[in-house]
């Protein structure tokens, strides 16, 4: 019997505008088939969010053929077959044989397709980046003839811009960050575990929100005292104590996409050191946010916020965020000084304004943003305060 269909996150034409324009530009990289192994591209081209990559699998975009060839481990063709837009044929699963094999993997099933295909002599795009070691020189030594195009970021570029599908789903992703902050700031309480909080904000991302069940478990940063000046350790082996700050980051996902959110909390009153930071961040927060319009660049965003810490004497030595959407991390654009890509609606991003001073201390708070027709769209929405307990 075969497994059905689910339902798709997005209509197929929604995956063939995204294919259209990936096929746009390999004609001008000049490749006939592009090989996509980086997960988040399958996700964005395919729909596929079951987590097998740690094995070898790629999709194959063709110039001549309408949909792209879905090559991946037998066990998880089903899921391929359930989640994708694609048809079945386009579905094509390699034995077991080929895991834990040292001599042969999943990447030769994919040059055995590309070679029966007939592409073996022709220009292939491969995103190299994303290969382990050894791969790249699997797809030389076996494909002599053909010309391997390192197209590492070719398709990751084109997911800079949403459509409003996307953006549809991203709004989905910040209410359900906004709901788990805001439960956060329920159950943080002195004599309370880290964990028994970490479980009750990862149940929320979990239900999700206004009906939208989250559909993965994002990494939760949860660093309290005295753990406030470093940003990505889970959270410990033990309670919340009168006194202690929380710095916390999450995301609520949906269909692979997120909407990253930090925020600050305090048990009885703030120190007036927190207090002080908190204030010049906010107040930085809010020039990036009037620094966003099309036709300005990622480097402006970044310095109307340095700038604007500076005056009081802060600085921020991270990047003031990057561009967000699948797999959290879209690694393109990137809000920091000298970065002068260009801002055009509906790219999204992560504003991440965590600040790192000291060992022992640091601050977090960001939103994520959608860059609109005149200015900015703040997708999050939970107060930007530090929430006192």
């Amino acid at each position: 019997m075969a497994i059905s269909r689910a339902p798709q996150a997005f209509p197929r034409s929604e995956y063939m505008r995204r294919i259209t324009a990936v096929k746009a530009e390999m004609e001008r990289w000049g490749v006939e088939a592009l090989v996509i192994s980086d997960a988040n591209n399958i996700t964005y081209l395919s729909g596929y969010t079951a987590l097998s990559a740690y094995v070898p699998q790629a999709l194959l975009v063709s110039i001549r053929e309408q949909e792209p060839t879905f090559i991946l481990r037998q066990c998880d063709a089903p899921a391929a077959l359930h989640e994708t837009f694609m048809e079945r044929d386009r579905i094509i699963s390699y034995p077991e044989s080929l895991i834990g094999n040292p001599e042969k993997n999943g990447y030769d099933a994919v040059i055995d397709h590309i070679q029966e295909a007939g592409y073996a002599k022709q220009s292939i795009g491969v995103e190299l980046d994303d290969l382990p070691s050894r791969a790249p020189d699997k797809f030389k030594s076996r494909l002599p003839a053909s010309k391997i195009v390192d197209c590492s970021k070719l398709a990751t570029w084109i997911r800079l811009v949403k459509s409003d599908l996307e953006i549809a789903v991203m709004r989905e992703c910040a209410a359900i960050s906004d709901a788990a902050v805001l439960r956060a700031a329920e159950v943080i309480r002195p004599g309370v575990r880290e964990a028994d909080v970490i479980a009750e904000i990862v149940g929320t991302l979990v239900r999700g929100a206004n009906g939208k069940p989250g559909t993965r478990i994002p990494p939760v940063y949860l660093c309290a005292s005295p753990r406030t000046g470093t940003c990505h350790i889970p959270w410990a082996d033990d309670v919340f104590r009168q006194g202690s700050q929380i710095n916390l980051e999450l995301g609520g996902s949906r269909h692979g996409y997120y909407a990253g959110l930090m925020r600050t909390y305090s048990i009885g009153a703030p120190s007036e050191r927190l207090r002080r930071i908190h204030e010049i961040q906010v107040e930085g927060l809010e020039a990036a946010l009037e620094a966003i319009r099309p036709g300005a660049t990622c480097s402006d965003v970044a310095n109307a916020f340095c700038r604007t810490i500076g005056k009081q004497g802060l600085k921020k030595e991270t990047r003031c965020g990057y561009a967000h959407g699948i797999g959290w991390l879209e690694p393109t654009a990137s809000l920091k000084d000298g970065d002068t890509t260009i801002l055009v609606p509906n790219m999204t991003f992560h504003l991440m304004l965590g600040n790192w001073i000291d060992e022992d201390f640091g601050y977090v708070i960001s939103e994520t943003f959608r860059v609109s027709q005149s200015g900015v769209e703040v997708l999050t929405a939970a107060p930007r305060k530090i929430f006192e307990l």
